[in-house]
Formats: C-alpha cells, sequence, structure tokens
C-alpha cells in the first residue's frame, strides 16, 4: 500500500513490508457515487469509456534529444500540506516518502519480483545455514556533505528505530528476530549483538529467526548519518532540524530548499554514486487535486506522484503528455474499530464487547456495497472490485479464486436479521442486539471531487439495509487529522475507510500481526498469528509453500473481516513531452533510475 500515502507508504508501508515502506494512501481521487444516487452526475458523465491498467507502458516513450540540465517540476497531489518528516526512520505517510525519495534511496536494489540483487548501493551475502547476511556498501557511496555512507551509519538506522525512546513507527518483527535486539529496545543490553561492523564499508547482521522476507525486501535498507544525529538524542530526532529543516541523504539530488508543507528545491548531486544526474534540479511542489489538470496542461509541473483516475477518460487525449501507468501496489479498503493498541506491551488488544466485534455485522456491511460498479463506472476500469488483502500487484500469491462477499443487499438484510439486528421502531433503521440506538460512526479522509460523493454512496448502501452510518464530525477529515485520530484509536470512530500502500515484501504481518502498530483495526486471533509465522517460517523458503500459507491467510481475513478491501488500484501518471527517462517505478527491475531523467527542451510543453 502505507499515517498515512498511494498514502503510512502506501502504505507503504509497515513496520516494515520493506523497500518504501508500506504507506497510508491519501485516497485523494476516492470516490464517487454509484448508480441509482442523486449526486451521481460527474461519475455518470463518464461512464461510456472503460479503460484498463493494461493499456499503459510502464516507461515514458524517449523523444527528441536530451538537453544539458534544465529543472523538472514535480507535483504532489494532495489537498493537505506535507508532514515535513523528511527521513526514511522516522517518516509515516507517503508525501513524506515523496518527498525523500528524490534525496535519499535504499541501499540495496531490488528487481522486478521484488527480491533483492547485488546491483544497488550495497550488495549482500546470504548464508541462509548461518543465519546472517553480510553487507557491503560500495566505496564510492557518500553523504550529500562528502561523508562516506559507512556500515556504522546502517547500524545507527538499525539503534535508532530500536532504542527504547524512538517514537517512530517502523519497529517491529522484521527488527526483532534480529539477535539482541529485544534486549537492546527493552534496555537491557546498550548494543545491538547480532549487528557487527566489519570495516568501514561491511556489516554483518545475525538473525534469531531467518525468514523469506528477508530475502524479498524485508531487511531495513536504509542508513542514517551517524556524524550528523549522534549527539541528538533519540527522542528529540524526529523533530529536530536535522530531519525537518535541512535534510540529507545519498541520492541524486540534495535537498537545496524547504517551504514548509509546500514546496521543495532540489539541486543534483555532482557526486552521485550511480553517475551525475541529466538534470540541474528539481522543483517539488504540493499541487491540489481540483487543479491539477490545469497545472499539467499549463506546463506548471511536469509530472505528479499521482493523477485521480476518476479525471483520466475526460484527459486521456492531453496533447502536451503521455500517460504511463501499472497496477498499485494498494488497496482502498473500509476497516473495523476491534480493540485497542497497548504501546506499553507493543501489541493490539482486542475488544470482544466493541461496537462493530459481531462478524456478521461486518458481513452484511460488505454485502451492502456495490463495488465492482464503484470501479467500473466511476474509476473507468481503473480500479476495479477488490477480493482479498494481497492485491494484483504480487501475481504469484494474489489469490483471485477466493470468492468474498460481493453485493447482495438481500444477503445483507438476512445477515443482518439472523444476528437479531431490529427494526424496533419501525422506522426502517435498526438497532442493537438489545434494542438500544445503533449509530456508526464512519471516519473518511478528504481528498478530491470523489471523496464526499464517494462517502455518502457507502453511508446510503448502508442505510439501505438498516443501518444509521454517520460521518465523524459530519464531515470528511484532512489527511492527517484522519490518521492521527485513527491511529490514536478515537473512540469516537467504529468504522473508516483508508487505503494501504504495500511493500515489496508480500507478508502482510506489518499491517495485520497483533505487534504491528498499523493494525488499526486492532484485531489479533491466534490462527491468524499461525499463519503469519508460518509464512516467515523456514518452509516458507519454498515458494509453493508460501503460497499455500499466504492464501489461506486471505481466507481467513475474507472469513473474519477486520477490514474489507474495496478496489484494487491503477496509478496513472502524466508526463511532459519534454521528459524522457520516466518509469513508475525507478528499481533495478525496470532498469531505469531518476539521475537519468533528461528533459528536450527547458521550458515545459504546454497543451494544445
Amino acid at each position: 500500500m502505507s499515517k498515512r500515502y498511494l498514502g503510512k507508504l502506501f502504505s507503504l508501508l509497515t513496520l516494515v513490508l520493506m523497500f518504501f515502506i508500506l504507506t497510508a494512501c491519501n485516497d485523494e481521487d476516492a470516490e464517487a457515487e454509484v448508480e441509482g444516487n442523486d449526486n451521481a452526475d460527474k461519475g455518470e458523465a463518464a461512464q461510456d469509456d472503460v479503460f484498463s491498467i493494461d493499456d499503459f507502458e510502464q516507461i515514458k516513450t524517449n523523444q527528441g534529444e536530451a538537453i544539458e540540465g534544465g529543472t523538472l517540476n514535480f507535483g504532489l497531489v494532495s489537498d493537505t500540506a506535507f508532514e515535513g518528516t523528511l527521513n526514511f526512520n522516522f517518516y509515516s505517510g507517503n508525501p513524506d516518502a515523496q518527498v525523500i525519495s528524490w534525496f535519499d534511496e535504499s541501499l540495496l536494489d531490488v528487481d522486478e519480483n521484488y527480491a533483492y540483487t547485488n546491483d544497488g548501493a550495497a550488495t549482500l551475502d546470504v548464508d541462509r545455514e548461518a543465519k546472517t547476511i553480510t553487507f557491503k556498501i560500495r566505496d564510492n557511496v557518500n553523504w550529500h556533505d562528502g561523508e562516506p555512507v559507512t556500515a556504522e551509519d546502517w547500524q545507527f538506522a538499525y539503534e535508532v528505530i530500536g532504542h527504547p525512546d524512538y517514537d517512530g513507527i517502523r519497529y517491529g518483527s522484521d527488527f526483532t528476530i534480529i539477535k539482541g535486539m529485544e534486549a537492546y529496545h527493552s534496555g537491557e543490553a546498550d548494543a545491538i549483538s547480532g549487528i557487527e561492523v566489519i570495516d568501514e564499508k561491511t556489516m554483518k547482521i545475525s538473525y534469531d529467526t531467518f525468514t523469506p522476507s528477508l530475502l524479498s525486501s524485508g531487511i531495513w535498507s536504509y542508513a542514517m548519518p551517524k556524524h550528523i544525529f549522534k549527539d541528538i538524542p533519540v527522542a528529540d530526532m524526529s523533530s529536530s532540524p536535522e530531519v525537518r529543516e535541512k535534510p540529507i541523504g545519498m541520492g541524486p539530488f540534495k535537498v537545496d530548499s524547504i517551504v514548509p508543507g509546500e514546496s521543495v528545491t532540489f539541486v543534483k548531486n555532482e557526486n552521485y554514486w550511480r553517475g551525475e544526474p541529466n538534470l540541474d534540479g528539481v522543483t517539488l511542489k504540493v499541487i491540489n487535486p481540483n487543479v491539477v489538470v490545469q497545472a499539467l496542461e499549463n506546463g506548471e509541473v511536469d509530472l505528479v506522484d499521482s493523477f485521480p483516475t476518476d479525471q483520466y477518460p475526460e484527459n486521456a487525449d492531453m496533447s502536451n503528455v503521455e500517460f504511463v501507468g501499472d497496477v498499485d501496489l494498494a488497496y482502498t479498503y473500509i476497516g473495523f474499530k476491534l480493540g485497542k493498541w497497548d504501546a506499553e506491551a507493543g501489541e493490539v488488544i482486542p475488544d470482544p464487547e466493541a461496537k462493530m466485534a459481531d462478524v456478521d455485522l461486518r458481513r452484511a456491511m460488505w454485502h451492502a456495497v456495490d463495488n465492482d460498479t464503484v470501479g467500473k463506472k466511476f474509476y473507468n476500469g481503473l480500479r476495479w472490485n477488490a477480493n482479498t488483502l494481497i492485491p494484483p500487484s504480487h501475481p504469484d500469491y494474489h489469490d483471485d479464486s477466493i470468492e468474498a462477499p460481493t453485493y447482495d443487499p438481500d444477503k445483507a438484510n438476512q445477515l443482518l436479521d439472523d444476528a437479531g439486528y431490529e427494526d424496533v421502531n419501525g422506522d426502517g433503521i435498526r438497532e442493537d442486539k438489545d434494542g438500544n440506538e445503533l449509530v456508526i460512526n464512519f471516519a473518511s479522509m478528504s481528498g478530491g471531487d470523489t471523496a464526499e460523493p464517494l462517502a455518502q454512496y457507502y453511508i446510503q448502501a448502508w442505510e439501505a439495509v438498516g443501518l444509521k452510518v454517520e460521518l465523524l464530525d459530519g464531515r470528511l477529515q484532512e489527511f492527517n487529522t484522519f490518521y492521527d485520530r485513527v491511529e490514536a484509536d478515537d473512540p469516537e470512530i467504529d468504522i473508516y475507510q483508508g487505503a494501504w500502500s504495500v511493500g515489496y515484501d508480500v507478508n502482510p504481518a506489518g499491517l495485520y500481526g497483533r505487534d504491528a502498530a498499523f493494525n488499526y483495526t486492532r484485531y489479533a486471533s491466534e490462527e491468524n498469528d499461525a499463519l503469519l509465522q508460518e509464512g516467515v517460517s523456514e518452509k516458507a523458503f519454498d515458494e509453493a509453500y508460501r503460497q499455500d500459507v499466504y492464501s489461506k491467510w486471505q481466507e481467513l481475513m475474507v472469513d473474519e473481516i477486520p477490514v474489507f478491501p474495496t478496489v484494487y488500484r491503477a496509478v496513472i501518471i502524466p508526463v511532459n513531452n519534454r521528459v524522457q527517462n520516466y518509469a513508475v517505478d525507478f528499481k533495478d527491475g525496470v532498469g531505469i533510475y531518476r539521475y537519468q531523467l533528461a528533459l528536450t527542451q527547458e521550458e515545459a510543453v504546454t497543451a494544445e
């Protein structure tokens, strides 16, 4: 998927479901009404065209001869300011991840199947029998201030995340499997015994448990400049100027200036380890979803991090851009609050008396909504009905054979009748099982023209089966406020609409594990624990075995319904005709990287 974006990035992304850690999405173009709703005019106007992600290329076609230098203008599409926690160890939302990705990067690269390669800034040597991985950072990899990126910097990142005073969201099962990590985290040890610095550029990690996830983006692969942060207390790091005002990284561009929450100016890192970037710099600015089309047409921005898919049909023929796209590592979902987070214990505590604890109530709410129509008629096929919590971005693990609840209001009514939710007062609204008023508080976030209509559609769909669902505070929640309240287990929230950008590793434990802070529903069960553990067991190094485990897990989630997925997503990116060498996902599997971005003319091409 991954507070917070395609927004905690994604998703996406968990207590580290790695490489571009999973993040929560800002569902900025979410959503529109389905047929039968009087407010559906905007969606109905675009119902004639249905598109497919198969219609798009992943890489921007190169046309013309590149000029030397130039500045690319990048639009971060959001109706809110980016938070400004500009460090991989601390950020929690996709907007911040988008900013960071221009100036910092993973030490490890991945291929098209999200498995680690030795083509990144560091190589790795795996010894499964000894349960160790040895990493070697290339000699020419340096921080923006000229200091070398060292093994101590990488070790330091682990020490910060594992520290008792760490206030971020990264610490979880991918860290606790390292030898000595839990003793260090609890304050019983001054160092992590399983992390050894061999020389300036070499580090070895020893694990108590060696899992398949480690080899598919399950390693924390981001260093932290120790020479800058070593004298800052860990509790103060996330709010420090070194994170908020003058961050540095090892990526192809350097931060030159920041207007908090609004824009960032980058200049090229001439000493970038892969080679000097083609561009002189990049200017990133927040663009409201309501004006993104105008900004693209007039050349204010060359490309954006995401484009509202509901706006694509009307703009598919925009003359000055080429649209590229791919299946997104994300899904939108409805989540049910089922407990609380125990910060001291570091685990969820389910509440069997929670308002939404009845699985038949949750199943009825799934049957009551028509996500197939939402996808086809209001995203024109660029979002589509979802059946499980492993999206088709992971085709080897997504099980499309699982029969999940689909739109069936008669079934929803029958489930509610049988479960004892009766219309006691005869007003068409059901009471709870004890005959008391049942009001379900629904949190949904703002963003884009269709956010409000979709939230209202869901409310009306649930009302059609007798459930009184009301928007939290009577309005949509601003992005950061939404995730603050969901994460804090605000007692006013019963259900919420969110989106996860999932990590490259298919392991869902970082979102749905008992010890996962991102498990916002606060769901846990022994069977869930067992399947998640089995998915990272020694047996799961056999891909077929792991596929079977995660198929069973997807089935369990359909049975238990702590959340239900609504739609899978396409990511569609319009790229100005002057831009060369842009890929939807910069990684070794694609073979194109940010430093290769180039322009064919000084000024952006404008629409005819």
